[in-house]
């Protein structure tokens, strides 16, 4: 697998850390990917309400990827020495007042600017935070580290999302934000109460570390992918709901549970991508784009039939788990002595392509109706894996082989 060296891993100023630590970060990927795509189980309750179309609402999922994708640089940027464990805090702090702004605002304009202090808390966090496996559990451990770290996307997926979705059918979806608001706060003092000091890398140059990257093949093959793959995810994903309502009639109720089934299948997922980034990058990324893209083509072709929509929904689920270690193992690999830097470019493109995803994907439903968004993601999915498959035969051996852990 990609991992760092121990020398490499470890910046300036780390040392090895409990997996207590650990943990805490992966329990706030946990609340920042609940709040992040919490929306999605809720759009048609949302838009009901506020009356505005689905895809107007999809716009709580858009402006967070946007605003990410701008705050994940300007966070190295800005940074500076500031310990990264107040810098943490921080942001976790800006979740809960983003989540107490949605559950109480009666405009959507409001609701939309709560929306925005996530997306700065989320480029933030996944910039420093999502870095820190290997900084925090150095050498061998890097890798198992990074994937505790990343299980909490998964886990946000398996419990966040259907539990909100059920909330949200049971009491109304102000109330799951609301819940998500205690989450969020109980999160934060966690953090704050088990993360280490984490003075600033002295190693690192902040956006100066950036333009060196982009030299790097590997990278710019990884950010091509890495643009396709999740608009394409997040073009269909964020409209699964109005999908498996309209298209393949499964009842509101019920709703949460073929979303819970999706969770679990990601949280699978999250296992074999890491099982097969050890073996072979390339493999992992071109057959995470396979899964996905199969898994929703078939869905939009079959999805009239909940025998077949409910499988092939939850095949999708197990792709997008192994989206994230995938395709970070790979970006970590490409600059194992440029964490922080890498990581904010990793999320910075990500997030603006999360963004961009949702806000073509609610273009798309609301002129052409909510099948057309999965098309678009299943077309996105297997460009990647072809692009991936492509791309590294084209440069062999040196530029893509794994580095190999000390």
């Amino acid at each position: 697998m990609n991992t760092p060296t121990a020398t490499d891993a470890a910046p300036d100023g780390a040392a090895t850390s409990s997996w207590t630590a650990i943990i805490a970060l992966a329990v706030a990927a946990f609340a920042l990917v609940s709040t992040e795509f919490l929306p999605v189980g809720l759009l048609p309750q949302i838009a009901r309400e506020l009356g505005i179309t689905e895809g107007q609402a999809g716009l709580m999922v858009t402006l967070p990827g946007l605003l990410a994708a701008i705050a994940a640089p300007m966070t190295i940027a800005f940074a500076g020495n500031i310990d990264r464990r107040w810098l943490l805090g921080g942001l976790l702090g800006l979740l809960v007042i983003s989540n107490v702004a949605v559950a109480f605002s009666g405009s959507f304009v409001f609701i939309l600017l709560g929306r925005v202090m996530l997306g700065l808390a989320v480029g933030g966090f996944w910039t420093i935070g999502g870095s820190l496996g290997p900084r925090l559990k150095p050498g061998a451990n890097a890798a198992k580290a990074s994937a505790l770290i990343l299980s909490g996307v998964s886990i946000g997926t398996v419990a966040g999302v259907p539990a909100g979705a059920l909330l949200g059918e049971l009491m109304g979806w102000r109330w799951a934000f609301g819940v998500a608001s205690v989450v969020s706060l109980s999160v934060l003092v966690l953090l704050l109460a088990v993360l280490p000091p984490l003075p600033a890398s002295e190693s690192s140059k902040g956006l100066r570390d950036i333009p060196d990257l982009l030299k790097e093949p590997k990278v710019r093959l990884g950010l091509i992918a890495i643009i396709l793959v999740f608009v394409g995810q997040f073009a269909s994903y964020t409209y699964i709901s109005p999908f498996l309502i309209q298209v393949t009639g499964i009842a509101p109720v019920a709703l949460g549970g073929v979303l819970l089934g999706y969770g679990i299948a990601g949280f699978l997922g999250n296992i074999v991508g890491g099982w097969l980034a050890s073996r072979s990058l390339r493999g992992a990324l071109v057959a995470t784009g396979l899964v996905l893209g199969l898994s929703v083509l078939l869905l939009v072709l079959m999805g009239s039939s909940a025998w077949w929509a409910v499988p092939l929904t939850i095949v999708w689920g197990l792709g997008f788990g192994m989206l994230p270690i995938a395709m970070q193992s790979w970006m970590f690999g490409a600059a194992p002595n440029k964490l922080e830097a890498v990581q904010a470019v990793f999320v910075s493109v990500a997030q603006a392509a999360i963004g961009s995803g949702a806000l073509l994907g609610g273009q798309v439903v609301d002129h052409f109706g909510v099948s057309s968004a999965l098309w678009l993601g299943a077309a996105a999915a297997l460009a990647t894996a072809l692009v991936v498959a492509i791309g590294t035969r084209a440069q062999p051996g040196r530029t893509f082989a794994p580095t190999q852990p000390a």
